[in-house]
């Protein structure tokens, strides 16, 4: 095993393979060029082993999800549904389909306590 120096060119968080959360940082090492990552970072519903065990999986998988993007640079320029007030946005939702995100639902005793389990309680 060597240790290189290597220059990040670029980094994505995607749920396009396989239909689950991954993220990547493309590497550089000076003409020759390696990805890194491509772990599971989150099972989305469809799979039968879903939980809400990774509060940011969650987060970054509805935050697309509702967005309709397949990797989170995508989200530029996305137009969304808010309900918000003056203190702050409670939730974000799909702006034709009825789907919405409110993290302290999904995070305060929905599916899963992932707060609790994260040890942010």
């Amino acid at each position: 095993m060597d240790i290189k120096n290597a220059v990040i060119e670029s980094a994505t968080i995607t749920n396009d393979d396989y239909g689950l959360l991954s993220a990547w940082v493309f590497l550089d090492y000076g003409g020759f060029h390696q990805g890194f990552g491509g772990y599971a970072l989150y099972l989305p519903k469809l799979f039968t082993y879903h939980k809400i065990e990774s509060v940011a999986g969650h987060f970054i998988w509805r935050v697309m999800e509702v967005a309709g993007v397949s990797r989170w640079e995508d989200l530029k320029g996305k137009t969304i549904r808010v309900k918000a007030d003056h203190s702050g946005v409670q939730s974000i939702g799909h702006i034709v389909k009825e789907d919405w995100f409110c993290p302290k639902d999904d995070f305060e005793g929905g599916e899963s306590n992932a707060i609790e389990k994260s040890g942010m309680a």
